[in-house]
Parts: C-alpha cells; sequence; structure tokens
C-alpha cells in the first residue's frame, strides 16, 4: 500500500464531507469524479474510463470504493480503507449495459447495506457520470430520493493541506524545467512536435530528486496566428522566422498541478507584442498584490479588468480559477473562478491559476503564475521570468 497522505488527513477529510452531506440533507453520498474519489479514499489509477465509484455514508466508517475486478489490486496499493471497503465487480458488467450496469451493482450493494430509500447525492456535472448512469440508478432504486452533490467534495478540496502544497511545489520544479528547455529550443527549423516532446520528457523525468506524472492537460503551444485560439495544441510544422508563440503547460506531482504560461517571439518582436505582453504582466502584477485573505475573486478580475481597460483592451473570459489535484482532461478544480459577480472570498492555502491570457487578432498573448493564498497576502508556487521571451 502506497499512501500519500496519512492516514489522519484522510478521515479529517471524509469528515468534512459527513458534516457537508448533513448539512444539504444528503445521506449518501455517490462520487465518480477521480480526483474526488482520490482525495478522499486515495485511489489513483488509469481506470476512470470505466464507471467506477467512492460511496460514503455515516453508516460507514471509511469510503467504499466500487470499481472492476481487473481494478481491485489498484485499490489495494494506492487506497488507505480496509479491504472490506473494496468492492469489486466483474466485467459482465461492462458487456451490455441495456441489460446490466455497474450502477445496478452499486444499487444492489445499497439495497444489502440498506441505504435504498435514503437520499442519495450524485455528481449530475461531473465529466464522468453520463444521463444512462443516473437512469440506471433511478431504475435501481426506486425508493431513494436524489441529490445534486455536484462539486461538494471539489469545495472540501479548496484550502490545501502543508502536503498539498508540497506535491504543488515539486509540479511547479517540473514545469519551470520543462518551460526553460523548451523556451531554449524553440528557434527557426525546429518543429512544433519535437518541442513537445521534450516539454513531456521533463516534466516526467524530472529530476534527481523526484520524476512527475502525466499531467491533466496536453500543453497548449499554438504558433504565428494560431496563438488567437486559447486551447490549440502542437503540430509537426516547423517555427517561422518573425513568429509570435505560447506555451501553457503543467507539472503534475501525485495528481497536484502547477500550470505555468508563457509567450516567445523568433525574431523581432512588433512593437504591438512587446506592449501587450508589458500590460498583461502589468494586470497579473496588480492582481497578484491585491490577492489576500477576505479578497473576492471578482475584486481580483476587477483590479485586471480595470489595468488592461486603461490601454484599451478588455477581457471577456475570466481570468483564472482554483487548481491543484485534478485528472484528464482538466486540471481545473471547478469552484471559484476570477469573473464577474464571483462572491467567493479568498482564504489562507486556496490555491490558483492566475490566467490572464489575450486572444486578439491575428496573436495572442498569455503569460500566467500558479499561487496560493498566504495569512497575510499571497506568494507565487511557480518561479519563472515573468516577461516576453525574444529569440
Amino acid at each position: 500500500m502506497v499512501m500519500l497522505f496519512e492516514k489522519s488527513e484522510y478521515i479529517e477529510r471524509v469528515n468534512k464531507v459527513k458534516e457537508s452531506m448533513a448539512v444539504r440533507e444528503i445521506e449518501v453520498l455517490i462520487i465518480t469524479d477521480p480526483a474526488n474519489m482520490c482525495y478522499l479514499s486515495g485511489y489513483d489509477a488509469l481506470s476512470f474510463y470505466e464507471a467506477q465509484a467512492v460511496v460514503i455514508a455515516p453508516e460507514f466508517e471509511q469510503p467504499v470504493w466500487i470499481g472492476r475486478l481487473q481494478d481491485y489490486y489498484c485499490a489495494v496499493e494506492t487506497t488507505w480503507v480496509d479491504t472490506d471497503n473494496i468492492i469489486a465487480y466483474p466485467d459482465k458488467f461492462l458487456w451490455d449495459t441495456t441489460k446490466r450496469h455497474v450502477m445496478g451493482f452499486i444499487a444492489d450493494y445499497l439495497k444489502e447495506h440498506g441505504l435504498d430509500k435514503k437520499v442519495i447525492g450524485v455528481e449530475m456535472d461531473a465529466y464522468y457520470f453520463t444521463a444512462f448512469w443516473y437512469q440506471w440508478l433511478q431504475k435501481s432504486l426506486p425508493n431513494a430520493i436524489f441529490k445534486d452533490a455536484t462539486k461538494l467534495v471539489n469545495w472540501i478540496r479548496g484550502i490545501k493541506s502543508e502536503k498539498e502544497l508540497e506535491y504543488m511545489s515539486r509540479a511547479a520544479r517540473l514545469v519551470e524545467k520543462a518551460m526553460k528547455n523548451a523556451i531554449d529550443k524553440i528557434d527557426v527549423g525546429i518543429r512544433e512536435c519535437d518541442v513537445a516532446a521534450g516539454i513531456y520528457s521533463d516534466i516526467i523525468s524530472g529530476n534527481a530528486e523526484f520524476g512527475g506524472d502525466y499531467p491533466s492537460l496536453a500543453p497548449i503551444m499554438p504558433s504565428g496566428k494560431r496563438t488567437s485560439g486559447a486551447h490549440l495544441t502542437w503540430t509537426d510544422k516547423k517555427y517561422q522566422d518573425n513568429q509570435i508563440v505560447y506555451m501553457e503547460m503543467s507539472g503534475c506531482y501525485r495528481r497536484y498541478h502547477a500550470p505555468l504560461t508563457r509567450t516567445i517571439y523568433v525574431g523581432k518582436a512588433p512593437q504591438k507584442v512587446h506592449d501587450t505582453a508589458a500590460i498583461v504582466v502589468e494586470g497579473l502584477n496588480t492582481a497578484l498584490e491585491l490577492a489576500k485573505p477576505g479578497v473576492t475573486c471578482e475584486e481580483i478580475e476587477r483590479v485586471w479588468q480595470k489595468t488592461i481597460n486603461k490601454y484599451g483592451l478588455e477581457k471577456e473570459s475570466r481570468m483564472g480559477y482554483a487548481v491543484g489535484l485534478s485528472y484528464p482532461p482538466v486540471w481545473c478544480e471547478d469552484t471559484a473562478f476570477f469573473k464577474p459577480g464571483e462572491k467567493i472570498e479568498l482564504k489562507p492555502n486556496m490555491t490558483f491559476h492566475m490566467m490572464p491570457g489575450m486572444w486578439l487578432d491575428g496573436y495572442g498573448i498569455a503569460i500566467t503564475e500558479t499561487f496560493r493564498i498566504t495569512e497575510k497576502g499571497s506568494e507565487t508556487i511557480t518561479k519563472f521570468p515573468r516577461k516576453l521571451f525574444v529569440k
């Protein structure tokens, strides 16, 4: 068994979830988001493409992991729970889902423990919970009342422990190495895919002290006019002279992320590119200076927007989000965002990716930081020169 946190930390997490369940009058919680499953049970395996769950209920002292039989040992290896709470279903539940389904298996388990007439919370808006699954639960548990418990666990994950912050710090060291080497490698005639390959090598091989895990999102690294789009990856084309590139990537350690973005110009950068980069950095610095306990997320966005507005620029999209523990397809924790109307107050040890990207006509610039809220202000977790790189 490999435990990434002390058992006491896992128990504290489970108790907080149970308290939140009680407030929301939820008696049983079925968790399918793999990050939430990992957070409460420790489970970590590439098995989330098939139905699996962690069940939390006052009747259960520990989380109950329910997953595929061939993943039973994955649960034994990675979770902190007793083997009696590791429940495996046979593969036949995947073969013809019109006749039998994993959610039916989970329903039978709840019936066996007298939990089939309870108020059951499910993560309705999670990536790994489909409408088909929900139909199966409703059909299999006709006497239950279902409630939407989307993000119940996500919000509890918001304030990081010292161990979580350590893991994010290690992820930051990985991404810093990858970013430096990628910037050094980018040049006229070098293929984008070769730079991408180097990024993966760096964030996974790490250093002599530790290596990394696969990140929840592939590196975003368009060049030229493609930088006008926010989420384009690499191609097999070669970098050209007088071409802009931006790269958003993250290190990942024990499933904890520390994203970082920088913009590079190959050749002589036009003045408008220099000016836009300077505006982005000024706005980023101003927002980071304001970030401290008690400040709301909307205030962070407002000061950023006010800064760029002075120069005739405006950003329509949100400019940051909570980040940390995650699985594909994204590293965002999907809770607090820096956006208009977001009244969430910042608290110590909340962690965010501040993402002040500007996608303009013909080019885009993004310079970002992962940071945490401290007792009196904030500090960046990623440490990298905050500027436009010109080669």
